[in-house]
């Protein structure tokens, strides 16, 4: 009874502080959660736009852990294709406990076009779990990208999703869908320093800027220090370590009200 009330009161205070950081989308691995622009990055239900920017097949999973309750981790897994034509992926998510969670699976494309810019789709289908009702219900979900290069150094990037503001109703209830719109930048002031900012609009909130930086210290060591700011800010630090074919990820930030969320994540990559 007193876990209830706990999730119940965070809940609650979510939906006022947080509403613009959905649990529809599972949080990127870019610190910060600057991956709209982020080329050398491909994160599960980020923008399809950076699939054209693989060069190998990979494969990933990865736990994002919030306020230190189970009940609000998000769980999810990619599998990519990387061929000459168009690259794809399939991504899976899971969020919440049994009485209530969220389910999405995207097929995604991306292509990249002579390293100039790239263009992405991904098809998502949510669904979620209604008590009241006992059953599930679902819709399907547009999430378009596009990413350009105007140099070696500079990058835009741009991506929707559920553009359409597709929502789901019940006989009891309606579920609204996040719909999503971000636009970013990727800046090298040199091989080993990016820097990389994003502005995230959920139709209903307010904007959410954010902004990082990623620093190669050594060959297989990477540090990331950002935050981002939505009516409050939030620190946020990580690492990236690679060794052989595996990538892992993890990141911390910390909510001035609700406390740490954390994120690990692992990619297997087929051929470096």
């Amino acid at each position: 009874m007193k876990k209830m009330l706990c999730l119940l009161l965070i809940a609650s205070t979510a939906s006022q502080v947080f509403s613009q950081i959905s649990s529809v989308l599972p949080v990127s691995s870019s610190i910060a959660g600057t991956s709209v622009a982020n080329t050398g990055v491909r994160s599960e239900f980020q923008n399809p736009a950076m699939l054209g920017y693989a060069e190998f097949s990979e494969i990933g999973i990865q736990h994002e852990n919030r306020f230190a309750l189970s009940e609000l981790s998000t769980n999810s897994f990619q599998t990519l294709l990387s061929t000459n034509a168009v690259n794809a992926d399939f991504s899976f998510s899971y969020f919440g406990y049994s009485l209530y969670h969220e389910m999405m699976a995207g097929l995604g494309f991306g292509r990249n076009f002579s390293d100039k810019f790239a263009l992405g789709v991904r098809f998502n289908y949510y669904m979620a779990y209604f008590s009241a009702s006992n059953s599930y219900r679902g819709a399907l979900l547009p999430q378009i990208g596009l990413s350009y290069r105007f140099s070696s150094i500079f990058s835009l990037g741009f991506s929707t999703f559920n553009p359409f503001q597709t929502n789901i109703k019940t006989d009891f209830t309606q579920k609204r869908i996040s719909s999503i719109f971000s636009l970013g930048t990727e800046y090298y002031f040199s091989p080993e320093l990016v820097w990389l900012t994003q502005i995230d609009r959920e139709i209903s909130s307010n904007y959410r800027l954010a902004t990082g930086f990623e620093y190669q210290i050594l060959q297989q060591i990477s540090l990331k220090l950002g935050a981002y700011d939505a009516g409050y800010l939030v620190p946020c630090v990580g690492c990236e370590m690679s060794w052989n074919h595996f990538v892992l990820n993890i990141n911390c930030e910390l909510h001035p009200l609700l406390g740490v969320n954390s994120f690990a994540g692992l990619r297997y990559v087929f051929s470096r």
